[in-house]
C-alpha cells in the first residue's frame, strides 16, 4: 500500500521559510517522479515543483523560481520542498504527489499523478 505523508507545514510571516517533507512507503522514489502541488481556496490545484525519477531534472512553476528548491534523500525515501522568501500569495495546501516517469521529463499535469499525500497547510501572513 502506498503512502505518501507531509509535514512542515505552518503558518510564517512574509519573507519567512518553511520545509516540506513527503515520506512515501509502498514505493521507490528513483521509480517515480515526484513532485509538489498547491491549492489555494476558490482555486484548483496546481503544480509548483518536481524532480524526475533519476534525480537529473527539476522543474518549477515561475512564480517560485529562485525562491522554491526540491530534492529528495533516498535513503531516506523522503522529498523535500525548500521554500524561501515566502510571500502571502503562496498561501495554499501543498500536496505531495508521485507519477510513473515519461522518460526524464517532469510532469506537470495533475492527473499524470497517481499516488497523493494528504496535504498540508502552508499560510504565509503579510
Amino acid at each position: 500500500q502506498v503512502q505518501l505523508v507531509e509535514s512542515g507545514g505552518g503558518l510564517v510571516q512574509a519573507g519567512g521559510s518553511l520545509r516540506l517533507s513527503c515520506a512515501a512507503s509502498g514505493l521507490t522514489l528513483t521509480s517515480y517522479t515526484m513532485a509538489w502541488f498547491r491549492q489555494a481556496p476558490g482555486n484548483e490545484r496546481v503544480f509548483v515543483a518536481g524532480i524526475n525519477w533519476s534525480a537529473s531534472r527539476t522543474e518549477y512553476t515561475d512564480s517560485v523560481k529562485g525562491r522554491f528548491t526540491v530534492s529528495r534523500d533516498d535513503a531516506k525515501n523522503t522529498v523535500f520542498l525548500q521554500m524561501n522568501s515566502l510571500e502571502a500569495e503562496d498561501t495554499a495546501v501543498y500536496y505531495c504527489a508521485a507519477a510513473v516517469p515519461s522518460l526524464a521529463r517532469v510532469q506537470k499535469t495533475r492527473d499524470e499523478y497517481v499516488y497523493w499525500g494528504q496535504g498540508k497547510q502552508v499560510t504565509v501572513s503579510s
